[in-house]
This record gives C-alpha cells, structure tokens and sequence, in this order.
C-alpha cells in the first residue's frame, strides 16, 4: 500500500512521533494505522539516543502551585520545533514533570532525572523522558526546575505566550486578599515583560557594582577630559543608578504606572499602606524557554519536501 502525505500527516498528529518515523512506521506496517502506532512504540527507545545529539531549544515552562498557595514550582521542558511543544502528548508530560518536581528533594537536575517516575513504577525520569522521545519522535531535555516556598505569605504565578515564560513570585505578607493578589500577579507580569536579573539592589555583588564604577569612569574620563573629579564621580553615579534601575525589579519603572515613573519598589509600597499589609517581594524565578540555547535555523516546507521525496 503507497504511504501518502496524508497518512503521514494523519499518525503524527495521533502519535506525535516525527515525520520520517511515521511515515517508516506506515511503509513497515503496510499503511495499516494501529500497527504504526504500535511500531514507534516497539522501535522508539533505541531511537531515542540517536536523537540525543539534536538541538532541543523549543518546548514549554510550566508552573504548578499549591493549593494553599505556599509552595511552587516552574519547570523547563525542551523539544526540537514548537509544532511539537503544541502537541498534547508533550503539554500533558510536561504537567507531569512539573508534578514530579514539586514534591522533589533533588538539588540539581542530574539527582532528578536518577530518581523514581512517579507515574510509572519501575522506572526513573529519565527512563520516562526516553519513552516519551520514542513516543514523540524528537529530541527532549528536561532542562531545568525550581521550587519556591513562602509560609509567610504566598507565591504568585504567570504564564506567558502559552508556555514560552514561566514565572513565580515570593511574597512576603501578613494580609493576603484580592488586591494584594492582583498586586503580586502585576509583578510577575512585570518580571515576564521587563525580564529583571535581581529583585532589589541588595542582591547585586558590591564587587560587580564597583567594577562597573571603574569601567564607567575611565569612559567618562575619555568623554569629558577637561571635567574635574566631582563632575566624572557625578557622571558615574548617574550611570551606575540608571544600570541598576534597569535589571534590578524594585527599581525599575512599574509598566502600568499612570505617571510612567512609579517604581516597582514604590507600587508595592503602594498597595500595602492602601491594605494595611507588612508587604514585601522577597524573590522570584524566571524561565523562558530556549533561553541561551543556540537556535538552528530552519526551512519547514522545504524540510517536508525533501522528507516526502518531492
């Protein structure tokens, strides 16, 4: 039986498996669809470390929080392209990895992947990853996770562009209702939107600091030969205060300000003197996915062409 395009369309969209494996599985399996989906799952494991070597920059953040609001986690789950990370076999694995996280003691991602799949006895988490490469047809990594925890308040969570930024917010409060939700869902925007390094200045190594100091002034020093040494310290204040307002989050200007120069710090301020609140923002976690990994550039229908034979 002649394997067409629409029967291969047909098994990726069922399996989630990558195009050149569905259409192997059609021409083994005499176009026959069950026995397909039955050979990718037979085949897959040994295909999934052939895949290992792919560039996996695509994929999903997911946040979980408890039901108490006490406890979070976000998590980072990559794919090869975003056709798949729109897959509901993927976005319903990715929920498990963020479950398997939240109760984790693992301190870093190798002791996760070595312990036990809760969804699966028997087998680790990386066992499970490799049975989902099988079953999905590309390259995964758990890339990354994060838990945060706040028994004097709450964490806040936001989820941008489908998955693409996860973020959580630890807030530290003694009164927790609506506008101080609202409050905290503000900042986590903010941190998706503005992408801070630091939550306050407090946070920024003071050997950082100065050796920005010197950098700043030896360019001041070029720019304006004839200025004294009060006017060159000036200079570099100003620029050093303008850097810091920029990644640190308490400090830079609140999006939704209506004057478009209330801080951050000063809108937080804001809300608890309006609430009556001991109200802080002690941290927050922001992934975004593929960030830093070296994207390759690709050519779909020219990729689809080429893979059909045309």
């Amino acid at each position: 039986m002649a394997v067409t395009a629409k029967m291969v369309k047909e098994l990726r969209e069922l399996s989630g498996a990558g195009m050149m494996d569905c259409k192997k599985a059609l021409t083994e399996t005499d176009g026959d669809m069950d026995k397909a989906i039955e050979f990718l799952r037979e085949n897959g494991i040994m295909k999934a470390a052939k895949k290992a070597d792919r560039i996996a920059a695509e994929g999903l953040c997911k946040v979980l929080v408890s039901d108490d609001e006490k406890k979070a986690v976000v998590v980072e789950v990559n794919a090869e392209t975003d056709f798949v990370a729109k897959n509901e076999k993927f976005q319903t694995y990715v929920a498990q990895v963020a479950e398997q996280a939240m109760d984790t003691t693992a301190a870093d991602i190798e002791a996760f992947l070595a312990e036990g799949w809760k969804f699966e006895e028997g087998k680790s988490v990386q066992e499970a990853l490799a049975g989902q490469i099988a079953v999905i047809g590309e390259n995964m990594n758990i890339r990354r996770f994060e838990q945060v925890s706040e028994e004097n308040g709450f964490v806040a969570s936001y989820t941008h562009m489908g998955g693409k930024i996860g973020v959580l917010v630890d807030v530290e409060t003694d009164v927790v209702n609506d506008e101080i939700k609202e409050m905290a869902k503000n900042v986590a925007m903010q941190v998706a939107a503005i992408k801070p390094e630091y939550t306050s200045r407090a946070e920024v190594d003071p050997e950082y600091i100065e050796k920005e100091r010197e950098i700043l002034t030896a360019a001041a020093k070029l720019e304006k030969p004839d200025a004294n040494d009060k006017i060159i310290s000036g200079m570099v204040m100003g620029r050093v205060n303008k850097e810091l307002k920029e990644i640190c989050l308490l400090d830079q200007v609140y999006v939704k300000a209506e004057d478009g120069k209330q801080s951050v710090g000063k809108y937080v301020e804001e809300v608890a003197k309006a609430t009556g609140a001991k109200l802080s923002i002690k941290a927050f976690v922001r992934f975004e996915t593929g960030e830093g990994i070296e994207k390759k550039e690709e050519d779909f229908a020219a990729e689809v062409a080429a893979q059909m034979g045309k």
